[in-house]
């Protein structure tokens, strides 16, 4: 799965691999929430419950997902902070 690829470069990163739910859902909104507009946080997880789970969160938020790629058990998600 490669949706979105975003060509936008990460300003901060988390690594939540190794997590399963609801912790990778959890830090990232920990997270998002002591960064600043603009900022760019990409998410880095294993979790195949986060492709689910990841937009629901931002649904409910500002913030944007430009991205969301999944290669090799792994899945990257590229969200811009809005606030």
């Amino acid at each position: 799965m490669a949706e979105g690829k975003s060509e936008v470069e990460a300003t901060h990163r988390l690594d939540v691999l190794g997590f399963y739910c609801p912790v990778p859902v959890v830090k990232t909104r920990q997270t998002l929430e002591r960064l600043s507009n603009g900022d760019v946080l990409e998410v880095l997880a294993d979790d195949p419950e986060t492709l689910h789970d990841m937009p629901l969160l931002l649904n409910r938020t500002e913030h944007l997902l430009l991205g969301a790629v999944s290669e090799n058990g792994e899945i990257r998600f590229t969200i811009e902070v809005k606030k």
